[in-house]
């Protein structure tokens, strides 16, 4: 099984240097992914007033620059959307941006894509959040085309990029199936990976393909002093939005070394193929400890 890291970058500013350095010490560790996800304002402003004034740039970078950056300062990472909210974008320019990447960087690009929960980045898009789920549908179909078509470019050396699609509805394991090559779980238990690829691997054999769906997943982690401050501090924030639920997602977080080597034990048991590790705290040391509970040295 494979492990990466994901970039903090809510609370990580916008020195290239910091992310430069992150970067590197995550891929000189060993970890083999970097995981960004994707929002066009900077902070959840459901339901608050004056969303308006928050930032379109600091600190949620734009995700295709922030890779097209991290790809040139790196030689072996995948870089992951975790994930890309496909239906505020436009069809056909992201598509060519992800053909784009992926060519350049060698292979490296693992685009996850999803529906996305924060109607205030719609808003702000000018799309109908309502209707994201149609539209949804719509783009995957339109991609398929132009990747196969080769309309838009340039060709990547597998063709197209690698697709993983997030959800927990039965229409993303239909939508895996179709068009992808597998599904992600955003966060949860061994037990929650399991049943999700279990009905991953129906779909993918209903619709007639052969070998296997890749299967990824998400941890929470924060390590050291205040761990479990930093876990609901972060968590408590950023998913404000979903109210009660955001309890389950800070209960989840893993708050010290032996939980995250059952963790990584539990997924890897599971049949996970990447299982990428959150940090909760910006602390670029962070790293460190996490390598230290894996028994990770640095190359």
């Amino acid at each position: 099984m494979k492990i990466g890291v994901t970039f903090p970058q809510t609370e990580f500013g916008n020195d290239p240097i910091a992310i430069r350095d992150y970067a590197q010490a995550i891929e000189g560790l060993g970890f083999t992914h970097f995981l960004a996800y994707d929002h066009v304002l900077s902070a959840d402003t459901t339901n608050r007033p004056g969303w308006s004034g928050y930032s379109l740039a600091d600190p949620f970078h734009e995700i295709f620059v922030l890779f097209g950056y991290v790809a040139a300062i790196s030689s072996k990472l995948e870089l992951v959307s975790g994930v890309l909210i496909l239906p505020q974008r436009q069809t056909a320019l992201v598509a060519k941006q992800a053909a784009t990447l992926d060519n350049l960087s060698g292979g490296r690009l693992v685009l996850g894509v999803a529906v996305g929960g924060r109607e205030d980045d719609y808003e702000v898009s000018g799309v109908d959040f309502h209707t994201r789920g149609k539209r949804f549908d719509a783009m995957l179909a339109e991609w398929d085309e132009l990747w196969r078509g080769d309309r838009v470019g340039p060709p990547t050396p597998r063709d197209r990029p690698t697709l993983i699609l997030g959800g927990t509805v039965d229409a993303t394991y239909e939508r895996a199936a179709r068009y992808g090559d597998g599904w992600s779980l955003g966060g949860g238990t061994p037990d929650a990976f399991t049943d999700g690829m279990e009905k991953m691997r129906a779909a993918w054999s209903a619709a007639g393909r052969d070998g296997e769906p890749r299967g990824m997943s998400l941890a929470y982690i924060s390590l050291g002093d205040g761990a479990k401050s930093a876990a609901e501090g972060y968590l408590g924030d950023y998913y404000g939005f979903l109210g009660d639920y955001v309890g389950q997602i800070i209960d989840s977080a893993a708050t010290d070394a032996d939980t995250i080597r059952g963790y990584v034990q539990g997924f890897e048991a599971a049949g996970c193929d990447e299982f990428i590790l959150f940090p909760c705290d910006p602390d670029p040391g962070q790293v460190d400890l996490l390598a230290d509970a894996l028994d990770l040295q640095a190359a």
